[in-house]
């Protein structure tokens, strides 16, 4: 893959998070993605766990937003990697913001592994 297409791929997953799309999440994921919350010790290998971390994500929230980018892309190797602030919305209208940096790796053009590093609280909580 090329450095755009890579860029696009994470935008793509991006764009279904903050749209509460789950459609376009998986679009970008292999079936067996591994999809981890490396600050926070969360590990989520199956599709039913992904699906269920988005949801509780956003019946917390009323909006979540990711922006302002910053890419380091090893085309070579099919890696990215992805700094990111993100604004979490709640219901009330208060406002939470982080800096984040997401690591993604490429098999046959989807993500398989997504490795998440987020500033404080978790938000992509796993199921009790």
């Amino acid at each position: 893959m090329t450095r755009d297409e890579l860029i696009n791929l994470v935008r793509t997953y991006f764009a279904g998070v903050d749209g509460e799309d789950l459609d376009k999440i998986f679009s970008t994921f292999t079936d067996d993605c591994r999809f981890t919350v490396e600050t926070h010790g969360v590990e989520l290998r199956s599709r039913d766990a992904i699906r269920g971390m988005f949801e509780r994500l956003w019946s917390n929230h009323a909006a979540v937003r990711h922006d302002n980018f910053q890419f380091v892309v090893d085309a070579e190797h099919v890696k990215i990697a992805a700094q990111f602030h993100v604004t979490n919305t709640f219901e009330n209208g208060d406002k939470v913001y982080k800096s984040n940096c997401n690591f993604f790796t490429v098999r046959d053009g989807l993500f398989d592994t997504v490795a998440v590093y987020m500033a404080g609280e978790n938000t992509l909580d796993r199921a009790e």
